[in-house]
């Protein structure tokens, strides 16, 4: 049955304008962007096959075009929808971590890496550089593939830090496996980046690395003091 023959206010996009989007589930959420399903399939089983298909909504918006144009019923259009709609997302997360921003809620950094670096199929070392009073400066990925104590160069470190003239940092990298636990090369690498940023009188404050479902802080750990 298509969606506009269900009973009055059992749609989802009736649903969204009666008791707002967070009363949806996903795959309500998903046929609102969709708006149509196509010939035996409506767009809320449209959209539950590509939740099943995929894994979950961020597996989905971050798979190729190729990946996600395969299922039947997905073409350009839908998957520039679906773009969009992640895009929005990531812009609004981008926002609540402006420049100027003091820094005093962890949850807000966790969100705001997760939504950069989570679903990379490559791994990324980036920094969070910071003002005196952790307010945001700028957030820079200075590395890119495989992240390990020879590849990431503390002397690139510093000169981008005296670049912005930052006065602390947030280090934070990628596990494409999805696992966030913290590696031996993870630890030597932040000891060696810390070593570094103390000889031009700059604070390292945390090394997070962004798993699949998790972030791991070294400073919650004890491992930064």
């Amino acid at each position: 049955m298509a969606i506009k023959d269900w009973p009055q206010g059992e749609g989802p996009r009736e649903k969204l304008l009666s008791h707002g989007a967070a009363y949806l589930s996903d795959a309500e959420l998903l046929a609102v962007i969709l708006r149509n399903g196509q010939a035996g399939q409506n767009a809320l089983e449209l959209s539950r096959h590509l939740i099943s298909e995929f894994g979950g909504l961020r597996k989905l918006v971050s798979s190729s075009k190729q990946q996600v144009c395969k299922i039947s019923g997905i073409g350009p259009v839908k998957y520039a929808q679906l773009q969009a709609a992640a895009e929005i997302s990531t812009r609004i997360a981008r926002e609540n971590l402006q420049r100027g921003q003091i820094l005093t809620n962890p949850d807000l950094t966790r969100d705001y890496l997760m939504r950069q670096l989570a679903d990379r199929s490559y791994e990324v070392f980036a920094l969070l550089l910071l003002d005196s009073q952790h307010r945001v400066i700028q957030f820079v990925e200075l590395f890119r593939g495989t992240i390990n104590a020879a590849s990431v160069y503390p002397r690139e470190v510093i000169s981008l830090v005296l670049e912005k003239n930052a006065a602390a940092v947030i280090v934070c990298h990628n596990h494409p496996s999805g696992i966030a636990e913290p590696s031996q090369a993870d630890r030597r690498i932040t000891e060696r980046i810390k070593n570094a940023l103390e000889t031009i009188d700059v604070s390292l404050l945390d090394h997070m690395v962004v798993g699949d479902k998790e972030i791991v802080s070294f400073a919650e750990r004890g491992w930064i003091i």
